[in-house]
């Protein structure tokens, strides 16, 4: 019996390493410094390709978020939508990802909208079911503001050999427009990430067809949501006093949306990695795809026509 039970966790073990851990969501720049080189960890560098050869951290791989396949157009025009989950799983795997990797995004950290890059990408990660995943929390203005961090200039080095990277899809954490629309009858909350002028249909951005926001929806602008609209996120307890100031709950159903599903990732970290919420989803297809539907609600504060 003894000789089956060592049996049996040996093959639970065996099993668990091809699995990687939960990560922190956010890490800080002496923990990149401790960690360059180290075995099972990736960098993914999510700034342009100029800045990327600049500067990066030593050993980080560079990504383009609107250029290598992370967002794509839909079958309908809807833009930055999720890729299709194999090619993705095809994209990761080809920068030496598998599921047992820590994956650390690295972006630009200048602002709330910087941020934007490496949470959607986060969010992807998650959606396909990979919590070993970690954002810089200030980016690179973080790291380089350190005196004597490491720095590698030029040209990203060749990718590591590919690697397998399977999906364990999580569409549950995706609001599709089916959702947002049962969410308007069941009274769920919205959030909307986008800055207030934009909530207010006082201006519109390019991918919104009509100005405004989804009926009910509160708002909450995504740089709120860092130090004086920088690079690092709030606090826990002060991203829970202006989630009740914007009439918003930390728990519980909750969709985020913005215009493309760019800026509701930064408040979807927030409500659920930062906050702990764990019902918050995020609507992918956001106003570019809502208001192109000309049957469905658009709320503006204001009419300037």
């Amino acid at each position: 019996m003894r000789k089956l039970i060592v049996l049996l966790v040996a093959g639970m073990m065996v099993g668990l390493a091809g699995m990687a851990q939960a990560a922190q969501p956010l890490v800080d720049a002496a923990w990149v410094k401790d960690n360059i080189g180290k075995p099972g960890v990736v960098f993914l560098d999510v700034r342009g390709k100029i800045d990327y050869m600049r500067g990066h951290v030593p050993g980080a791989l560079n990504t383009s978020l609107g250029g290598d396949g992370w967002r794509v157009r839909d079958a309908n025009g809807v833009p930055g939508m999720l890729g299709k989950p194999d090619d993705l799983a095809k994209l990761i795997g080809g920068f030496g990802i598998d599921n047992s990797t820590h994956v650390v995004l690295v972006p630009w950290g200048y602002s709330a909208g910087d941020m934007g890059a490496a949470t959607r990408i986060y969010w992807t990660f998650k959606v396909l079911g990979h919590d070993a995943v970690s954002i810089v929390n200030g980016g690179m203005a973080a790291y380089t503001d350190v005196a004597g961090n490491p720095l590698k200039k030029g040209r990203m080095k060749a990718k590591p050999p590919a690697r397998t990277f399977k999906v364990a899809l999580r569409a549950d954490m995706i609001a599709t427009k089916g959702d947002v629309k049962k969410a308007l009858g069941a009274g769920t909350p919205l959030m909307d990430s986008r800055p207030n002028g934009q909530f207010l249909g006082i201006t519109q951005s390019g991918a919104a067809a009509r100005p405004g926001t989804i009926p009910g929806a509160k708002n909450l602008p995504l740089d709120w949501l860092t130090e004086n609209g920088g690079g690092e996120f709030r606090a826990k307890s002060a991203l829970a006093k202006l989630f009740e100031l914007a009439g918003l709950p930390t728990e519980g159903d909750h969709i985020t949306f913005c215009n493309t599903g760019y800026m509701a990732s930064v408040g979807w970290f927030v409500a659920s990695e930062v906050l702990g919420n764990k019902e918050a989803k995020m609507y992918d297809g956001s106003l570019a795809e809502w208001t192109a539907d000309k049957d469905l609600p658009v709320q503006s504060a204001v009419s300037l026509e």
